[in-house]
């Protein structure tokens, strides 16, 4: 009696995230990067330098009276998504920013952002879910600054992965005013680097970066400035990248199709 081969499991669906490449001047000149050190213990990404960023909410629907900047549509043709999945990628990108690094990409009609945007207790009920962005916004006459964010890159967690993401990569300037800081649980250390020293980190074994993070530091490390970014992120030709896995042993080699020449290791148990 023959025995049916077993079914492969079917690949769980990747949730919908947004990450923000936060970038500045540096003071001495070049360009400088917001990360953030993970907590070790959390269940996705514990212990890895990481951009701010995260999964799409329910209540992360725009309101488009409260929308400055391209439309919707502009943001599903960068990334290859259907216009209202686009849309709600944007909000995402600015609640997290402001909840994980206290940075708010909205304004009052007219204005620009600047420091006074929200108190930091609201910023604590977006944490706590008491609030949502859309309506905060309204309650503050503030507008959403879809303008200030860039669409950069696409990343799909691999098929395999029990966790799995798409992700939007936005990049956005600090605006002129604003402190990014490091009141969040969620991370242990959370500062400026520039891509070299973020690169080096990882180098020397001291800083842990994931493959997205890693390729996007090299990324942004070929520009020197914060306007050279945004240049070049207006200029880009978006393709979602799905990394390729193998394991040998006990050592995980990570590629990237159609880049041959980029390779990721590491040693699991």
């Amino acid at each position: 009696m023959s025995t049916a081969a077993p079914t492969p499991a079917q690949p769980v669906e990747p949730k919908p995230a947004a990450t923000v490449l936060l970038v500045r001047d540096a003071p001495d000149g070049g360009l400088e990067v917001f990360l953030q050190r993970r907590v070790a213990g959390m269940a996705f990404a514990g212990g890895m330098t990481v951009f701010p960023g995260g999964g799409v909410s329910p209540d992360d629907v725009p309101d488009p009276a409260r929308w400055r900047g391209p439309e919707p549509a502009r943001f599903g043709t960068a990334f290859g998504l259907p216009e209202p999945q686009a849309a709600a990628l944007v909000t995402p990108a600015v609640r997290e920013t402001f909840e994980e690094c206290g940075v708010l990409l909205a304004s009052r009609p007219g204005a620009e952002p600047g420091p006074d945007g929200l108190a930091a207790h609201r910023r604590d009920d977006l944490v706590g879910r008491h609030a949502t962005l859309p309506a905060l916004l309204a309650e503050h006459d503030l507008e959403l600054r879809a303008d200030l964010l860039v669409p950069w890159a696409r990343w799909i967690t691999p098929p395999r992965n029990p966790k799995r993401y798409d992700t939007a990569f936005l990049v956005a300037r600090l605006p002129e005013g604003q402190v990014a800081d490091d009141a969040t649980t969620e991370a242990v250390e959370a500062r400026w680097w520039t891509p070299a020293a973020a690169l080096a980190g990882y180098g020397a074994g001291d800083v842990a970066l994931m493959p997205p993070t890693l390729h996007t530091l090299q990324d942004l490390g070929r520009h020197g400035s914060a306007a050279a970014v945004l240049d070049a992120a207006v200029h880009r030709e978006i393709e979602p990248i799905t990394p390729e896995v193998r394991r040998e042993g006990k050592v995980v080699t990570i590629t990237l199709p159609g880049d041959p020449d980029w390779r990721y290791e590491e040693a699991r148990t």
